[in-house]
């Protein structure tokens, strides 16, 4: 089984088809670029062929590459895998090359016409071997993507994806679809420049196109005498200009902490001062260093792979297909009604159940509102709108409820409510529905006594706001059965969101990691640290949030609240004294965040920030000595990964993948390290256990080294060495 075939018709047109065994999408391997490099050779040494064709046998091209090459080619170096990544690929260049010269020669006359037809979808090398066609054609499908996203994933476009886009649109224009990894549709795609035609039938306008081409219509502009790059190269005025702008954008938007960005922008500045073939060996050197960078390689781990996996159900249990059909969500507040709108947006039927009819129809308002909204950026229809309202029932009426398959109760976060929401809704129920309560913080094995099904009983914490965010954290409790995490990973992956699933404890796993990472950013305030120091440490080690910033957004009541709770929870063994000081203040003062346009940041009458609230100085004044950057960074990151490990530890987190998965899609945990246990991966567990000593013996015992950690810095071990999907197949 081949992932190319070709065939040519009576025209003499060469169609080489992609279409990979058992894949519902063509994914790039290096036997599929032996076999293309082997059928371009064949059809261009034919005589009988005129022209050539790519095309897709699925109703897709292509979704990039098979990010398994990277460690297939790191391998076969041995020793020095750098040898071994920068040889590959040039071996690709020299392909995709081939391609895009088509037998032309030196004069660039004799070559043949090849052109792209794509049916749909091309990203990453899926795009980057369109782009060395002389025509690309796509099917008008508006639900189609076109683009270069490695840069979500920690790497960039390094098949010669960077060098071409920005010759053939310069760097301004290019940087949207480099930089930030923008995807278009077919027709923007078009607009924009990065393909030539959007058509009904792409493959027969192909042909057509490659029989008519001239020697002129396959020559690409940077091979062309006289060629100028758009928008003037580095040592153009306008250029200059270009670039120097796009350095400072970078290091604002990355702060300096994801190297995949820096090294694009460095390809891309010293690529445009050379040749074209020598910009493609920069291109090639600065892939090859990005690719050995450990950032790089935990980010395509967590945020591709393991992603991925879990998405698929990679620890769902093995019981039959729990697909939810009808709904039930109980409480139409913001969280309610985010997560009736993801569930009709996937197909499903909803109830939206609330005390009054009034709130009931504001919830689904909320869905009528989003809708409209993506009208205005025609990314929905108004048939779409009625299509997905329609599922939703708005109503007070338990007996609507009656056929559901799954309840999702989303009341207040008060155990007395949710139980007599709980036993109300099991009175109506059928015996096989399972019962979910979205909480954030109160023990799910707790609420279960009041329902009659414990084993049924389950919890699902979305984040808000619900269509925005991409995890779900599951949570089992003592008694949850099997079917029920099941029927909650199967929702899960219907509403297209990333599930993780912990055991029940306190907070859980994400409250668990974050909420003392806001206080040590709050307890730092305290002992005089500046709060700019703080909230700039966090960003520069790679966090969206500064902990001020984050406890603004969440509101400082809410805050308040949970401490009570928490202190009322633990007694004398709760450890945060010092940190609540501070919230009760700014709570007594009226002070309660955003919500409030007052906080530990200032706000205008319309809500925006203005900057760190003088106020906080006057409290807490600054001490005349201030702590390292790296002291006030390590403190914000330690604190939260001695947590996870914590977690792991004490079973709540059951597989490592679904820590670092959580930490990045949960609360932005710094992307660029691949999460908790790929920065302890990173750093080395032995240096770990020894900075923890030192953070302990300056900060106190939220430091302490965890047992297991001090174990693994002995042993020389990594968490993905020892506790990864490979360590368990072994």
């Amino acid at each position: 089984m081949t992932d190319f075939t070709m065939a040519t018709d009576s025209d003499g047109v060469a169609v080489i088809t992609w279409d990979v065994p058992e894949k519902s999408m063509n994914v790039m391997s290096l036997e599929g670029f032996d076999e293309l490099d082997g059928l371009i050779d064949d059809a261009l040494a034919d005589d009988a062929v005129k022209g050539i064709v790519i095309t897709s046998g699925k109703s897709t091209f292509a979704g990039g590459m098979d990010l398994n090459i990277i460690a297939k080619m790191k391998q076969s170096a041995g020793d020095d895998p750098a040898r071994g990544l920068f040889e590959g690929t040039m071996a690709k260049h020299k392909l995709l090359r081939k391609i895009e010269r088509a037998g032309m020669d030196d004069k660039n006359k004799g070559g043949k016409p090849i052109a792209a037809a794509l049916p749909g979808t091309a990203l990453g090398i899926g795009y980057e071997l369109p782009l060395v066609c002389h025509r690309i054609f796509c099917a008008d499908d508006p639900k189609a993507k076109i683009g270069l996203p490695e840069i979500m994933v920690g790497i960039f476009p390094g098949l010669g994806g960077t060098t071409r886009l920005v010759r053939k649109m310069g760097a301004m224009a290019a940087s949207p679809y480099l930089l930030e990894g923008k995807l278009l549709d077919p027709k923007k795609a078009k607009a924009a420049g990065l393909i030539d035609e959007v058509v009904e039938d792409p493959l027969a306008a192909a042909k057509a196109w490659v029989l008519d081409a001239k020697d002129a219509d396959i020559v690409k502009p940077w091979d062309a005498k006289g060629y100028k790059m758009p928008g003037g190269a580095p040592y153009h005025p306008a250029g200059f200009m270009t670039f120097v702008g796009a350095s400072a954008m970078v290091n604002g938007k990355t702060k300096g902490v994801y190297p995949a960005a820096k090294a694009l922008l460095s390809a891309v500045y010293e690529g445009a001062m050379v040749p074209f073939d020598t910009a493609l060996k920069i291109e090639a050197r600065w892939f090859t260093n990005v690719l050995l960078n450990p950032s790089s390689g935990a980010m395509i781990r967590s945020l591709f792979i393991n992603k991925e996996a879990l998405e698929k159900g990679a620890n769902r249990p093995d019981v039959a297909d729990e697909r939810v059909k009808k709904v039930g969500v109980l409480g139409a507040g913001m969280m309610g009604a985010g997560i009736a709108l993801v569930s009709a947006q996937a197909g499903i039927e909803v109830v939206l159940l609330d005390q009054k009819q009034d709130a009931a129809d504001r919830g689904r308002a909320y869905t009528a509102d989003y809708m409209d909204k993506g009208i205005a950026r025609k990314k929905a229809t108004p048939e779409k709108k009625e299509e997905v309202l329609g599922r939703i029932t708005a109503t007070t009426d338990y007996d609507a409820l009656k056929g559901c398959d799954l309840i999702v109760e989303a009341v207040f976060e008060d155990p007395r409510i949710k139980a007599e929401v709980t036993q109300a809704v099991e009175a109506v129920i059928g015996e096989d529905c399972i019962f979910a309560t979205n909480t954030s913080t109160l023990p799910i094995s707790d609420l279960a006594k009041a329902s009659k099904r414990p084993e049924q009983y389950i919890g699902i914490h979305f984040f808000s706001p619900v269509e925005k965010m991409m995890l779900v954290e599951i949570i089992k409790g003592r008694e949850t059965g099997t079917r029920a995490v099941a029927k909650a990973l199967d929702f899960v992956r219907q509403i297209r969101k990333t599930p993780i699933v912990v055991n029940d404890a306190r907070f859980f796993y994400a409250n668990r990691c974050i909420i003392p990472y806001i206080n040590e950013g709050i307890r730092m305030v305290a002992e005089g640290v500046a709060p700019a120091l703080i909230e700039n440490a966090a960003k520069m080690v790679g966090m969206p949030l500064g902990p001020l910033q984050l406890v603004d957004e969440t509101s400082i009541d809410l805050g308040a609240k949970i401490a009570r709770a928490t202190k009322a929870a633990m007694g004398d063994a709760y450890p945060d004294g010092a940190v609540d000081e501070v919230i009760f203040w700014m709570e007594g003062e009226g002070r309660l965040g955003r919500k409030s346009k007052a906080g530990f940041y200032a706000y205008d009458d319309k809500g925006k920030r203005q900057g760190l609230w003088s106020g906080l100085g006057e409290r807490y004044a600054q001490a005349d000595e201030q702590p390292s950057l790296i002291e006030v960074q390590h403190r914000l990151l330690f604190v939260q990964v001695l947590e996870a490990v914590r977690a792991l530890e004490e079973g709540v987190l059951e597989d490592i993948r679904e820590g670092d998965v959580g930490a990045i899609l949960g609360w932005g945990f710094a992307p660029w390290s691949g999460g908790p246990f790929s920065w302890l991966d990173i750093i080395g567990a032995p240096y770990a256990a020894e900075r923890c000593d030192q953070l302990s013996s300056a900060h106190g015992d939220r430091f302490a080294c965890p047992d297991l950690l001090r174990e693994m810095a002995s042993k020389g071990q990594e968490f993905y060495g020892r506790f990864g999907p490979k360590a368990d197949a072994a």
